[in-house]
């Protein structure tokens, strides 16, 4: 049994899709997606893209979970507020039980003209869950100075 084969298994029905199939699953356990904003819309990005075995996943936000969160927000749940947890740490958290296979890195803090470059220079795409025009303009910029696919919602 080769390393691949047991991958096969999980990500069978994403291979048998004729227009992706097992070479497109291949890649995409090689791609690096970066994702702004672990709220509601990046926390089910996350999720989709860890179950779908993006082989590595940045995590980005500097807030803390808050209780008005969880009736939207489907990474968390109560013991992270009590534990104090940043969004971004607690959806790394969950994302690992989720896929061990993908490696998954928990950033708190902005993403600023300062910081993008390291945050998001070997990103194969970056995918947008902010609310907020600024730092969607931001990136937006970055990826196309440096060609990154964006995605935003």
């Amino acid at each position: 049994m080769t390393e691949y084969e047991p991958a096969l298994a999980r990500y069978s029905r994403q291979i048998l899709f004729e227009p992706f199939g097992e070479e497109a699953q291949r890649r995409l356990t090689h791609a690096q997606a970066v994702i702004v904003g672990c709220g509601a819309l990046g926390g089910v990005l996350a999720n989709q893209l860890v179950r779908a075995g993006v082989g590595y996943v940045r995590l980005i936000d500097r807030d803390y979970i808050e209780l008005d969160n969880l009736q939207r927000q489907v990474l968390f749940d109560e013991q992270d507020i009590a534990d104090n947890l940043p969004k971004a740490e607690a959806a790394a958290r969950k994302l690992r039980r989720v896929n061990s296979a993908v490696e998954i890195e928990g950033v708190v803090t902005d993403v600023t003209p300062h910081n993008i470059e390291p945050l998001c220079r070997d990103a194969d795409v970056i995918l947008d869950g902010t609310d907020n025009f600024e730092t969607r303009f931001l990136i937006n910029d970055f990826a196309v100075k440096h060609g990154i696919a964006w995605v935003y919602g």
